[in-house]
C-alpha cells in the first residue's frame, strides 16, 4: 500500500479530490493548478489529512501502519528493531504529549470543516444600524448534551430542550436590541457538556450525565449557532464571534468554532476568532472587554491580567469590563478601574448541581455599549417566558 493509498480511509470527501488530483498530475502545485485553486489550500489539506491518519495510528515513515479504531486515537507507538535495523515488532499505546495531542485533534477539526466552507446564504444588511453601539450577547455555559431528569434535578433537560431555548431566547433578544453596528456572540465555555464519547470531565474524570451522542451533540451545537448568527445578521452590520473554551468541552468547542468559522468564511459581515488563548478581549471605543471561562484565573486576578495584557488598552479606556461564566450564577465585583461579572446559564441542574444544593436562576442577557459612555443599557430574557 503506498502513501496515497493508505490516507484514503482518513480523507474527506474534498481531500479525496486533492489526492486524485495529485496523483494525476503528480504534485500539489500541478494538482492545485489543475483544481483552479490555490497551492496552499491542497499543502494545509494535506497536511491535516497526515495528521488526522498519525491520531489513528498510521505513518509509515515511522513504521507506524496498525491502525487503531474508529473513535479512538493512538497515544504513542513504541517501536523496535533487530540488529540488521528492520522492524521486529510495535507496542502501539505509550503516552503522547497532551499538548501534541490537542493540537493534532484541532487539526483534523478544521480538516473536517473544510466541508462546509463557505456555505453560508447571502443575508442582507439592515438598511440602518448605530456605528457609537456595540451589542453584546453573552452566554452562560450552554451545557448542550446534557441531560437532567426532573424528578431528580427538578427540571428536565436534553438535546431538544437546549436548542429551543438557546434559540427562543436570541431571539427575543435580538429583537429588543438596538440596532447596533456591532453584535459580539460570546459563549462564555462549556458550549458542550461532555469533551467527547468518554462522557467524563477532562481534568477530573467526574462521570457526566448525557444526552445521546457525542457526534449528535456536535451537530445540535452547530445548528444552534449558525442560527445565532444568521439572526443576528438580521439585525446588525457585523457580528464578531468568540467560543471561549471551558473545562467541560476544552477539544470539542473546537469542532464548533472551526466548523462556524469555515461556514461564513465568504460573508465579509462575520468574523469568527479562533485565537486559543483563555483571555480573551475587545476593545470598542473607550470600552474594554475581556472574556475567560473563569474555572483558572480568579475575579481578583483578572484586573492584573487585563492591565498587563492590554496595557496600551487600559491606558486608552474608561469602561472596562470582564464577562465571565463556570459559576452560573450571577455577580457583580467591582475592582479600581474594571468590573467582573459572571452570567447564569439556560441549562438546568444535573444530578450532582442539584445535589449540592445549588439552586441559581436561569436566563440569558444582552448588554449594550456606547463608545464613549460604556454600557448603557442591557436586556433579560427569562426561563419562565422562554
Amino acid at each position: 500500500m503506498n502513501d496515497f493509498d493508505g490516507l484514503i480511509q482518513f480523507a474527506t470527501v474534498r481531500e479525496l479530490e486533492y489526492l486524485d488530483a495529485i496523483k494525476a498530475h503528480g504534485s500539489e502545485r500541478k494538482a492545485a493548478k489543475a483544481l483552479g485553486i490555490a497551492r496552499g489550500s491542497v499543502s494545509k489539506a494535506m497536511g491535516n489529512l497526515k495528521q488526522r491518519a498519525v491520531l489513528r495510528g498510521y505513518s509509515p515513515k515511522h513504521d507506524m501502519t496498525h491502525v487503531v479504531p474508529d473513535g479512538y486515537v493512538v497515544q504513542g507507538a513504541s517501536t523496535y528493531y533487530n540488529k540488521d535495523g528492520r522492524m521486529a515488532g510495535q507496542w502501539v499505546k505509550s503516552s503522547l504529549d497532551d499538548q501534541r495531542r490537542q493540537d493534532l485533534l484541532k487539526a483534523s477539526i478544521e480538516a473536517m470543516a473544510e466541508e462546509v466552507r463557505g456555505l453560508c446564504p447571502a443575508i442582507p444588511s439592515p438598511p440602518k444600524t448605530s456605528a457609537d453601539l456595540l451589542t453584546v450577547y453573552p452566554l452562560g455555559d450552554p451545557h448542550i448534551g446534557m441531560r437532567a431528569w426532573a424528578k431528580e434535578t427538578g427540571a428536565d433537560f436534553d438535546l431538544k430542550i437546549a436548542e429551543r431555548l438557546t434559540l427562543a431566547a436570541v431571539d427575543r433578544l435580538v429583537s429588543v436590541a438596538p440596532p447596533s453596528d456591532i453584535a459580539l456572540i460570546l459563549p462564555l465555555g462549556d458550549v458542550f457538556h461532555a469533551n467527547d464519547q468518554s462522557n467524563v470531565t477532562p481534568g477530573h474524570k467526574n462521570q457526566l450525565d448525557v444526552d445521546s451522542r457525542h457526534v449528535h451533540v456536535l451537530q445540535v451545537g452547530i445548528r444552534t449557532f449558525r442560527h445565532v448568527i444568521l439572526r443576528a445578521l438580521e439585525k446588525h452590520a457585523k457580528v464578531v464571534v468568540r467560543f471561549v473554551r471551558g473545562n467541560h468541552d476544552p477539544e470539542a468547542v473546537w469542532a464548533l468554532a472551526f466548523t462556524i468559522s469555515a461556514f461564513f468564511e465568504n460573508e465579509p459581515r462575520v468574523t469568527v476568532d479562533l485565537s486559543p488563548a483563555d483571555h480573551w478581549f475587545y476593545r470598542f471605543g473607550k470600552v474594554l472587554l475581556g472574556a475567560t471561562h473563569g474555572d483558572k484565573s480568579k475575579a481578583e486576578q483578572l484586573p492584573g491580567v487585563m492591565a498587563c495584557d492590554r496595557a496600551e488598552d487600559w491606558g486608552q479606556t474608561k469602561h472596562r469590563h470582564w464577562l465571565c461564566g463556570h459559576v452560573h450564577y450571577s455577580s457583580v465585583k467591582e475592582f479600581p478601574g474594571v468590573t467582573v461579572e459572571t452570567f447564569r446559564t439556560l441549562a438546568a441542574a444535573d444530578a450532582w448541581a442539584a445535589g449540592m444544593g445549588y439552586r441559581a436562576g436561569r436566563d440569558m442577557r444582552a448588554l449594550v455599549y456606547h463608545r464613549e459612555h460604556g454600557e448603557i443599557e442591557r436586556h433579560r430574557a427569562d426561563i419562565g417566558i422562554l
